[in-house]
């Protein structure tokens, strides 16, 4: 697939346990578990271009000192995976 094929079934796994998440708790949680970590751009591209992940919605919060925006994201429900 791609040279990002351990963060997203890491990134699967932690939806998998945690329901959902946003971006930024995601990609602290990648920057956690492995010693290489990953770039924001990485897990924006993992999130947005897997089909397993959905977009949830928003919430507008402090993250790094400041307010931003961020992406809440969840898994994907089997339905949406079965061919029709």
């Amino acid at each position: 697939m791609s040279k990002t094929n351990r963060l997203r079934e890491e990134v699967r796994s932690f939806l998998e346990q945690t329901g959902s998440a946003n971006t930024v708790e995601i990609f602290d949680h990648l920057n956690e578990r492995f010693r290489w970590g990953a770039t924001m751009n990485q897990v924006g591209n993992i999130l947005a271009k897997d089909t397993r992940f959905d977009k949830i919605g928003h919430v507008r919060g402090q993250f790094r000192g400041s307010t931003y925006t961020v992406c809440v994201w969840g898994l994907r429900s089997l339905e949406a995976h079965a061919p029709i």
